[in-house]
Order: structure tokens, then sequence, then C-alpha cells
């Protein structure tokens, strides 16, 4: 998911500028890489799934054709905000399902390893959110991180990309999220926890 793609990013530029036709073509250019971030954060599934990642997909791109006014800029930035999208969508799905069930014990999550199965820790989903809700009025860029690192399982590059920042920037909001969260999960101490 590198920026090299001039094609995707005149498509992204025209439909900013109000070309219906051109999110169409989007759709088309970029549904491939939007299905595997989709896998990416529904791996790990049981069985009893009821979100298929063809309906993540395009529950997103429904969410970001809405969107009056698109700001992506390039190739990484539109796979950002679609990650956006999809944690939203998720976070839903999770509270909806929440409240028919309650349960869910965690003691450890691995920030590094995106393996979150939405549908039997729902809880721990709605829980990520409003960490990461709270991290955002800390420090919008940790979030944003999390968001691309977590949740589209972005690499530094590609994130620093999406974000416009240095790599380096990237790694050190990456580790100083993971921390926040882990603390603000009530996990203690990432070091001890993974």
């Amino acid at each position: 998911m590198t920026d090299h793609d001039p094609g995707v990013t005149r498509l992204l530029r025209r439909a900013r500028g109000g070309d219906e036709t051109a999110l169409a073509e989007l759709m088309s250019t970029v549904y491939d890489e939007l299905r595997v971030i989709a896998r990416r954060q529904l791996r790990g599934r049981g069985g009893g799934q009821t979100i298929q990642t063809t309906a993540l997909v395009h529950e997103a791109f429904i969410k970001l054709s809405k969107n009056n006014e698109p700001e992506w800029v390039d190739r990484c930035h539109f796979f950002a905000v679609a990650a956006t999208a999809m944690r939203q969508i998720l976070v839903d799905h999770a509270r909806r399902r929440a409240s028919a069930k309650r349960g869910g014990n965690w003691s450890r999550i691995d920030f590094e390893k995106v393996q979150l199965d939405v549908e039997e820790q729902t809880e721990l989903l709605i829980e990520i959110d409003d960490a990461l809700e709270k991290l955002s009025r800390v420090d919008a860029r940790m979030t944003r991180v999390v968001e691309c690192r977590f949740f589209a399982g972005m690499s530094d590059e590609e994130t620093a990309l999406a974000l416009d920042v240095s790599e380096r920037t990237v790694r050190r909001a990456w580790v100083k999220a993971r921390a926040w969260l882990h603390v603000e999960l009530g996990l203690g101490d990432e070091s001890t926890n993974g």
C-alpha cells in the first residue's frame, strides 16, 4: 500500500472536486486493498460472525462517499481514513452486540498483532474505542497512529505517508500510544503484558 499510484491520487482529487464517477472508479480501483484492511480488522473471528469482510468494505465505502467534502490527499491518506471508518463501523457493531450480551475477560492485548475477535470481544473493542477517544483529546496524532497501525495494519512507512510525518515520529507515537492504552485499559505496564 504505497503511494506510488498516481491514478488513485488523480481519482481522489477528482472525487474531492465533486466528480461522482470518480468515486465509482475509486471503489473498483482500491476494492482489493480495502478488503485486506477489513480482513485484518476481522482476523481471529470465530464461526458465529455476523459481519463479513465484504459488508465491512461496503459500509466503509458508503460512509466515505457520504462525506460531502472529502479531504483525501493521496492514496495512503485515503486508506488511513478508510481504516477509521471501519473502526467506527466495528465499534457500532460491537456496541449493538454488547447490549445483547455481557462478558469478556481479557488480560493482555498485543497491539503488534492485529488479532481482535470482534464477535467474542465486543466489550474490549468498545473499551479500546473509548480509550482512543480519550487519547485523541490528549494527542490526536497518537490516535491516528493507532488507527493506521492497529486497525489498518499499516507499516511505519505507510503510516508516516498517510499522516505526513517521519517514520521516527510514527515509531515514537506508536510506543507511547501502546503504553498509554495499556494503562488506560487497566492492563498495567506494557513491558510486563506484551
